[in-house]
């Protein structure tokens, strides 16, 4: 499947959930409160239909209960820019988003696109509290970051953290958030689809992502997308725009819950995230583009480019160039057939398995090249900071594993 974030219609996701405003936040004089907020007090149906989950909350004990574990962050950010005069110049901002509490202990999860290039930032809670955060790390592989906030613990209001693998496409959800700077506003919806794969900010695929139609706004990042008990299933991060509009028409997207908490552990001991990095772009083999281009296999994956732990194990990308249906190929280069004894469909099953390894393991590929059959052995080495570093995109290839 291609990559949903480099549809034209999905074009400028990243980003789109923070506000950025030169000097100020617009709405700094006036944040509306809870008491502008409109409920519905309808049930909402328990995700998954476990008896003993029973019926699901309402909307409003959702709200009443997690809505003050939601937060409002304000990051402080400078971008530099070129001046009428052809000088550079930095310019000051004020990014916006949401995040929300996970324990007593004061860490808070979020979007990495909305405190990115932040100098300081701020977290504000429910009761108009706001308190200075530590950054304790991000990663944009994953569009996750945490923080650490030094405040009473009667302030901190944990949410309850769920389990994103049991998540049914039609399960009913709720966001809440901050959309255009408005704090904890809650919307509704339910999962419209599971297992989407997004573009990151740096470039490379986020498995695993729920989608769903609960309206997500500019601000929303960060914020939690929650089941029918009121548990976290997803941090609510990328939207779908259509024509010039920048806002929701009910197509928002989701990093999962169970990749958030993997992530955070290893920001809260490290600081950092280290993601295994296999080095090809490729393009998924169909039957019609076999027999078109006359490829030895009409199943696997045929490697464009080969760079780093695979060029080094001998993989070969293509070198000659033609064009199919609008888009650019090179011709030449290795079918990727299997990997760790599985066979390979599509690009999407090459990247579930180098993410689901850690750099320094071994994963074996079997390719073919013409008639040639052969099995090499790439030990994975550490991702790089973005796609773009590692290897120059193609027409119609899916971000590089």
């Amino acid at each position: 499947m291609a990559n949903a974030a480099r549809n034209p219609f999905v074009a400028g996701l990243l980003g789109g959930l923070v506000v950025l405003i030169a000097g100020i936040i617009a709405v700094a004089a006036g944040w509306v409160g809870d008491e502008n907020t409109t409920i519905v007090q309808s049930p909402v149906a328990a995700a998954g239909g476990s008896a003993d989950e029973g019926q699901g909350l309402t909307v409003n004990e959702i709200y009443r209960r997690d809505g003050p574990g939601v937060v409002f962050i304000a990051a402080e950010v400078t971008t530099q820019q070129e001046s009428p005069f052809g000088l550079p110049q930095e310019q000051r901002g004020q990014a916006t988003g949401s995040g929300f509490v996970t324990d007593d202990e004061g860490h808070v999860l979020t979007n990495a696109h909305v405190v990115e290039g932040a100098s300081k930032i701020e977290v504000k809670f429910s009761e108009d509290r706001t308190v200075d955060a530590k950054l304790l790390g991000s990663d944009a592989s994953t569009d996750v970051a945490l923080l650490k906030v030094n405040t009473s613990k009667k302030v901190l209001k944990p949410l309850a953290l769920g389990d994103s693998s049991k998540a049914k496409v039609g399960d009913a959800v709720v966001a809440i958030g901050n959309p255009f700077g408005l704090d904890r506003t809650v919307t509704t919806g339910i999962v419209s689809a599971l297992q989407r794969k997004l573009e990151a900010p740096n470039g490379f695929t986020i498995d695993n992502v729920i989608q769903t139609d609960a309206a997500i706004n500019p601000g929303n990042s960060g914020g939690p997308l929650l089941d029918s008990l009121g548990r976290v299933i997803g941090i609510n991060s990328q939207i779908a725009t259509g024509g010039s509009g920048g806002g929701s028409i009910g197509i928002g997207f989701a990093v999962p819950i169970n990749t958030a908490k993997k992530i955070s552990e290893q920001l809260r001991e490290k600081g950092r995230v280290e993601h295994a990095f296999l080095g090809i772009t490729g393009l998924s083999i169909s039957k019609p583009m076999a027999e078109n281009l006359n490829l030895p296999t009409d199943q696997g994956v045929l490697v464009q480019r080969a760079t780093g732990p695979a060029a080094k194990a001998g993989v070969k990308g293509g070198d000659t160039q033609v064009s199919l249906g609008g888009a650019d190929i090179l011709l030449g280069g290795d079918v990727l057939v299997a990997i760790d004894g599985k066979k390979v469909n599509s690009m999407d099953d090459v990247i579930g398995v180098v993410n689901s390894k850690k750099p320094g393991d071994e994963v074996t590929l079997e390719l073919r090249r013409g008639e040639e059959k052969r099995t090499v052995k790439v030990k994975l080495g550490n991702r790089p900071a973005s796609a773009q570093s590692s290897l120059q995109d193609q027409g119609g290839q899916q971000t590089p594993p």
